[in-house]
């Protein structure tokens, strides 16, 4: 018969013989503990009452109970185990009673310091299921025990693992799904629990305003979040957060997130997702290369904002220009680019200011100087369409030989994912081994990407940008603010003011192939040649060269022309160095295999 317990000096209940003990209960997660709609769930009140018997057999009265309701195994850093083991440090406690070795602890090397701890103090720990005791067959049977959970939450996590991987090649989210979407359990027709996503019908509209919103260029991610506020935008609430306004931080990892797209990306690894996408790609794609251009330029919302900051710089010291308001004695208000580096004494800098809207004046007739004349514009398109024409038309071997390669590479990624879900190749392997195939991949398709679509783009590009700068100084000139700030981005990576208030430009690599005078001297001179004009009139560049003040007349018919076999490798040469077309344009030479490693 189990032995009585009566009430201590300090109310407490303690055994006859004087033992005590404490109970230590533990679940993983919050859903355990809360289970059937009780605020324990099942799994605590069965191990407290095997607790109780336990502490019956052994005499003891447990004192004091420590209930972990959602916390893991894997680590030691639990509130109720922290309060455990200082308690035990202060009271005279005789037994540590579990229902598991495992609830104490999911390693060995915890399992180990915790019992060395408990030893520390004069406690015992007990099991309430399991033979573990202080003498050499219970701590035999401890040590086993304790290597059992050890190898179950391993390899648990292992399992769990593939099985993530594999919704994820399969389109599912094996994550918490993102604001504007909601992860839902269902039960199908049999009866089988169905976790899946939807789009959330209160939130999805907010981010999908926020991506259109982003793409035209008109808003910052500041401006972005403080109106998502101002919408009611919330994080989804949960048992154990509330919803709250989205943070700050949060709107730039959205406005990246490919999950809005379609895309589904897990360990590393991306996937076409089966969810419905809420952003057009179009605009997904578009959103990226706004965020490039404002990161580029440096652009965040400010005090006094303008389309001209972030990207024009003192061309004395090199710092960039800021805006400062002066006000008149009349109290009007007058606003002056002036040098950030002489105005912080960062520099020993003397540019004076100038006014905003005499920079202004001078960046639009900066845009005059660069305009490229209709028939240098022409020229320009005849040769780069002839170049690829040219390549395309010598591409047909090595595009069929590189065929082969990619379904070759496709064929190894299929075998090395059929071999993880077969367990024959871990998950670490896998990795390694997707990320060498993924390079080798990427490679042989940038060669067929150059000998096929990017032509065709490269081509688009080019015919776009030469449209633009045949017509800058109008599309400048009549644009408003976003599209003047995109402009001066798209055509240069800095506006320098010199010291005589002259405009002076360092051209992005596009627009600077196809500003550069020896480029337009080709093209005239290729038209020259198949016009097959012997003997004609001089004809010059009489526009403004860019950067300068100054005009340059150059001759074109005294030029020998190149042959056509070497005019377009220049060219080409030209059009790799820009970013234009792939690395493996510039030569023709098939080869049985890439190079991949």
């Amino acid at each position: 018969m189990p032995k009585r317990s009566t009430p201590g000096p300090d109310g407490q209940a303690v055994a006859e013989d004087g033992a005590l003990a404490v109970s230590y209960l533990r679940v993983s997660t919050k859903e355990q503990a809360q289970r059937g709609g009780r605020d324990e769930g099942f799994s605590l009140p069965a191990q407290r009452e095997a607790n109780q018997r336990k502490a019956e057999s052994l005499g003891a009265a447990i004192v004091e109970e420590f209930i972990e309701p959602g916390e893991s195994g894997t680590t030691t850093d639990r509130p109720a185990l922290q309060r455990l083991l200082a308690y035990v440090k202060e009271h005279p406690v005789a037994y540590c009673i579990v229902h598991k070795i495992d609830r104490l602890a999911r390693n060995r090397l915890d399992d180990a310091m915790i019992h060395y701890e408990l030893r520390q103090a004069g406690v015992m720990l007990v099991s309430a299921t399991e033979n573990i005791d202080e003498t050499p067959s219970g701590m035999l049977v401890h040590g086993i025990m304790s290597s059992i959970a050890e190898f179950y939450s391993l390899n648990l996590a292992t399992e769990v693992t593939k099985g993530l991987v594999q919704k994820a090649a399969a389109g599912g989210t094996p994550t918490k799904a993102p604001i504007g979407y909601l992860n839902v359990r269902k039960r199908d027709e049999l009866g089988r629990d169905i976790r899946t996503i939807e789009v959330d019908p209160d939130r999805s509209e907010h981010v999908t305003w926020a991506f259109c919103a982003y793409a035209t260029g008109n808003w910052t991610t500041a401006q972005i979040y403080e109106e998502l506020i101002a919408r009611g935008l919330t994080t989804v609430p949960t048992p154990r957060h509330p919803a709250k306004p989205l943070a700050f931080s949060s709107v730039h990892r959205m406005l990246t997130n490919p999950y809005y797209k379609g895309d589904v990306t897990y360990k590393g690894v991306t996937y076409a997702g089966a969810h419905t996408p809420i952003v057009p790609i179009e605009v997904w794609y578009r959103v990226q290369t706004v965020l490039s251009a404002h990161n580029s330029a440096g652009d965040r919302r400010r005090r006094h904002d303008h389309y001209l900051k972030g990207t024009v710089y003192c061309g004395a010291c090199g710092s960039r220009l800021m805006i400062s308001n002066a006000r008149s004695a009349s109290g009007n208000i007058y606003p002056y680019f002036v040098c950030a580096g002489r105005h912080s004494k960062r520099t020993h800098c003397t540019r004076p200011a100038i006014l905003v809207d005499k920079v202004e004046q001078l960046v639009a007739d900066h845009y005059k100087t660069i305009q490229i004349p209709p028939d240098v514009r022409h020229a320009m398109l005849g040769m780069l369409d002839e170049e690829f024409a040219a390549l395309h038309a010598s591409s047909e071997t090595e595009r069929h030989q590189l065929t082969v390669e990619k379904d070759r590479i496709q064929d190894q990624r299929r075998a090395s994912l059929q071999a993880h879900y077969a367990g024959a190749l871990p998950l670490d392997l896998l990795k390694e081994e997707q990320d060498r195939l993924a390079r080798q991949l990427d490679l042989v398709t940038a060669r067929l990407d150059a000998l096929d679509s990017t032509y065709e783009e490269a081509r688009t590009h080019l015919q776009e940008c030469l449209a633009l700068a045949g017509d800058c100084q109008t599309v400048y000139a009549c644009g408003s603010d976003t599209t003047r700030r995109m402009a001066n981005q798209a055509f240069f990576t800095r506006i320098y003011l010199d010291a005589d208030d002259t405009i002076r430009t360092e051209p992005t690599r596009s627009f600077g192939l196809l500003l550069d005078r020896d480029t337009q001297h080709q093209a005239l001179a290729w038209a020259d040649q198949r016009q097959n004009a012997s003997k004609r009139p001089t004809r010059t560049l009489n526009h403004d060269v860019e950067g300068s003040s100054k005009t340059r007349g150059v001759e074109v018919a005294g030029i020998e022309p190149a042959s056509s076999s070497s005019e377009p490798g220049l060219l080409r040469a030209q059009l790799v160095y820009v970013g234009l077309l792939g690395p493996y344009a510039c030569t023709s030479t098939v080869v049985a295999r890439p190079s991949l490693s």
